[in-house]
């Protein structure tokens, strides 16, 4: 995944999914209501491979919505083979499904196998049982263990989604579902908070005083912690929060939970806020910094609206000053002049504040 791909996503709304789980209500997630035949099917793929201009990007067909193996064998080939026909004739590159943890055996591993499936993503969204249970998911902690193992037994790319927030959920188990689900060494992660949608369980729990989601606040920093946990341990987040669309936004079908447009900015720039102020205190910082990087790092780390460098001022009374560098990247104050490297904090911040050996086998 070094290079950047054009993605052809097919949604299948509800179509494999056996109940609704509590937080779900597909088709507003999706903002897709009908099914897809096959002719739709191969209208919707040559659609956007009009769109792509980069002959050099790697092209991908992904199956999202539903629970792409719960479909029947029947349902589920023909979905296959329209994609693992596009894939022979080197016309896209891969093949992506997401799909519930107890709808994975090895019948269905050799059949996705047969139909040349590359990246298979588990909707594990917790790894505590007492969090899947109020939530209506219907499967278990070893389901998503199992799971998890057997595909990358197979040589499939392993994908994680998790969504901290949920109801009965708390901060030390969204963390613990983090580092259960490092140890199971998947290829990336996706890390959705929870939002709270019209038509669910969850919009009732919130309405009757029962589940309170997250603030935007407290999403960012759960998310900060999460995200720190995997870039420690190198796995890739391929997304912080669902995609916003015409029905996923505040004064449509979300209710409440911490929704922003650009929540994974805000994310990394929490970040870049916990770096500096380790680096402020451990150096006594006072006055001002001057924070030399490549121009696309600077709004991340001044933050959204400057928010950052806000904070700061406020805080401390320090000035942050950017240089644009695309061959360094350091912190001078002072007459002083240091690394900055956030990398190299992520590891001591792991260490200090988890300890790395949690995240070994």
């Amino acid at each position: 995944m070094s290079k950047k791909e054009y993605i052809i996503p097919i949604f299948i709304p509800f179509l494999g999914c056996p109940h609704d789980c509590a937080f779900c209500n597909q088709i507003k997630i999706t903002n897709y209501k009908d099914t897809m035949d096959k002719s739709k099917l191969r209208l919707e793929i040559e659609k956007n491979l009009s769109y792509f201009k980069d002959e050099e990007k790697l092209k991908e067909i992904a199956f999202f919505g539903g629970s792409f193996t719960g479909l029947s064998e029947e349902v589920m080939v023909g979905y296959l083979e329209i994609a693992s026909q596009y894939k022979k004739k080197g016309i896209i590159d891969r093949i992506r499904l997401s799909t519930r943890p107890d709808y994975i055996n090895n019948s269905i591993l050799d059949l996705l196998k047969k139909y040349s499936v590359d990246i298979i993503e588990l909707g594990i969204q917790s790894l505590d049982q007492e969090v899947l249970d109020n939530n209506d998911r219907g499967h278990s902690v070893d389901d998503s263990i199992y799971a998890s193992k057997l595909i990358k037994e197979y040589g499939f790319s392993l994908g994680h989604q998790i969504m901290p927030g949920l109801f009965t959920d708390t901060f030390e188990k969204s963390i613990d579902t983090a580092i259960k689900s490092i140890k199971l060494k998947p290829d990336m992660v996706r890390i959705y908070p929870t939002l709270v949608i019209k038509d669910t369980k969850l919009s009732n729990l919130y309405k009757a005083g029962i589940y309170q989601p997250l603030s935007l606040d407290s999403g960012i920093e759960i998310a900060s912690e999460l995200a720190i946990l995997y870039k420690y341990s190198k796995i890739p987040i391929i997304r912080i929060g669902l995609q916003p669309t015409e029905n996923i936004n505040y004064g449509k079908d979300v209710i409440a939970g911490p929704f922003h447009p650009a929540i994974r900015q805000l994310v990394e720039a929490n970040i870049y806020r916990k770096y500096l102020e380790f680096l402020i205190e451990k150096y006594k910082i006072s006055d001002e910094i001057l924070i030399a990087c490549k121009d696309q790092d600077i709004s991340l780390i001044a933050g959204n609206k400057k928010a950052n460098k806000t904070y700061f001022y406020k805080k401390y009374g320090i000035n942050i000053k950017f240089q644009s560098k695309d061959d360094e990247k350091y912190l001078s104050f002072a007459g002083n002049k240091i690394d900055f490297d956030i990398d190299n904090f992520i590891n001591s911040y792991v260490q200090e504040n988890y300890g790395g050996d949690l995240l070994l086998d």
